[in-house]
C-alpha cells in the first residue's frame, strides 16, 4: 500500500466524521436509500433474484442498504473505523450483509459473484490494476461489474492532479476514456458508459461491463 493511499484513507475517515456530524441516523439512511434506489431504477441495475452480490468499497452507507432481499458481501478497509467513530453506522443493522474489513486487493471471494458494485470507490483504492484483477477473478462468466466514479473532464487536469495531489481523497486521477482503457485492458467489455452528473473539473460517470469471452475462465 502506498503512502498516498494511506494518507487518503486517513482523510477519508475524517471526511465522513465531518459529513455525518449532527446528522440523524434514520433520516440519513432514508435519504441514502432513495439515492441508491434512483440510480438502480434509472439505469436498470437491480440484481436478478438469487444473484450473489459484492458491494466493493461499500463505505458506511453503500448500495447494500437497499439490497435487503439479497445475500450481500460488503468490503471496505475502513469498516472497523467507521463502526468505532461514526455513531450512524452499526453492522448489526444490516443482517443480510457479511462485512469484510479489508482492502479490495486483499479480498478472496468465498464464491464467484454474479454482480459486483464498485460505487464511488475505485479511485480510492491503492492499486487499480490489483483491484481490476481481483474483480476479473471473482466474477462469474456472465456477471456484471458496475462502477461509478469521478472522472476528469480534461486530460491535462488529470495529469496535473496525478503529479500534485490536489484531491487528497482520491489516489487515482483519470478521464473517463482513460478509465475505459484500463477496464478494457483488464479484460472487460464496456456495455454502458454514461455521465450521471456534469461538473466543472470532474464528471460523475457510470460504467457497466462484463468479462470478454476470451477472459472467461482465464487466470494469470
Amino acid at each position: 500500500m502506498t503512502d498516498r493511499w494511506r494518507i487518503a484513507q486517513f482523510f477519508e475517515l475524517r471526511w465522513w466524521q465531518r459529513y455525518l456530524s449532527g446528522r440523524e441516523r434514520s433520516v440519513y439512511y432514508q435519504w441514502k436509500s432513495r439515492y441508491w434506489t434512483a440510480i438502480l431504477d434509472t439505469h436498470w441495475l437491480w440484481p436478478a433474484p438469487g444473484e450473489r452480490i459484492l458491494d466493493a468499497g461499500c463505505g458506511p452507507a453503500g448500495v447494500f442498504v437497499v439490497l435487503g432481499q439479497y445475500p450481500v458481501d460488503a468490503i471496505d478497509p475502513l469498516l472497523d473505523a467507521y463502526e468505532h467513530h461514526l455513531a450512524q453506522f452499526n453492522r448489526a443493522d444490516f443482517p443480510w450483509v457479511r462485512f469484510y474489513a479489508l482492502p479490495l486487493e486483499q479480498f478472496s471471494a468465498p464464491m464467484p459473484y454474479d454482480r459486483i458494485y464498485c460505487l464511488n470507490a475505485l479511485n480510492h483504492v491503492a492499486s487499480l490494476s490489483g483491484c481490476l484483477k481481483r474483480f476479473s477473478d471473482m466474477i462469474t462468466p456472465d456477471g456484471l461489474l458496475v462502477c461509478t466514479l469521478d472522472t476528469h473532464r480534461y486530460k491535462w487536469a488529470s495529469r496535473v492532479f496525478r503529479a500534485f495531489p490536489g484531491d487528497i481523497l482520491h489516489p487515482h486521477q483519470y478521464t473517463a476514456s482513460e478509465y475505459a482503457t484500463l477496464f478494457e485492458g483488464a479484460g472487460f467489455e464496456i456495455e454502458q458508459q454514461c455521465r450521471l452528473k456534469k461538473g466543472t473539473i470532474f464528471d460523475y460517470t457510470l460504467f457497466t461491463m462484463r468479462l470478454r469471452p476470451s477472459r472467461v475462465g482465464h487466470s494469470s
